[in-house]
């Protein structure tokens, strides 16, 4: 399985945790991470994991970002965007995007709780997923 990862910068504390964990977990797990690109938020990962499901040499891709809530509700945008359009480019290409963004709503002290897990969860998914045969 050739896996791709998306990793956004900011929050940068919590999603280089989070790029560490995926590429543990995607070598625990004998995948081959074919392609690894950092953009600047969650809200740029749509457009990176485009190019990267255009290569034949991806089979499926984990984004993982970190989007903590502020004094506005601009994290629910930000949030919903992102997974809304990386839901519509995974039925596009035909290739799993597995969602390891945490929030809307979540607190800094709740995004640095759940670095590694949803790091870990996003690309377990997408490797099952890419598996699957039917």
């Amino acid at each position: 399985m050739r896996l791709g990862i998306v990793c956004s910068r900011f929050n940068e504390d919590i999603t280089g945790r989070m790029k560490k964990a995926a590429l543990a977990t995607a070598a625990k797990l004998g995948a081959r991470v074919a392609s690894i690109v950092e953009v600047p938020g969650a809200f740029d990962t749509p457009y990176a994991v485009q190019l990267m499901l255009r290569k034949k040499g991806v089979d499926a891709v984990a984004v993982i970002g970190a989007v903590v809530k502020g004094e506005t509700d601009h994290d629910v945008l930000i949030t919903t965007v992102a997974a809304e359009r990386l839901a519509v480019l995974s039925l596009k290409f035909g290739k799993p995007v597995a969602l390891g963004i945490i929030g809307p709503n979540a607190t800094e002290r709740q995004a640095q709780a759940r670095a590694e897990e949803y790091a870990e969860r996003a690309v377990r998914t997408a490797l099952a997923l890419g598996k699957m045969n039917v």
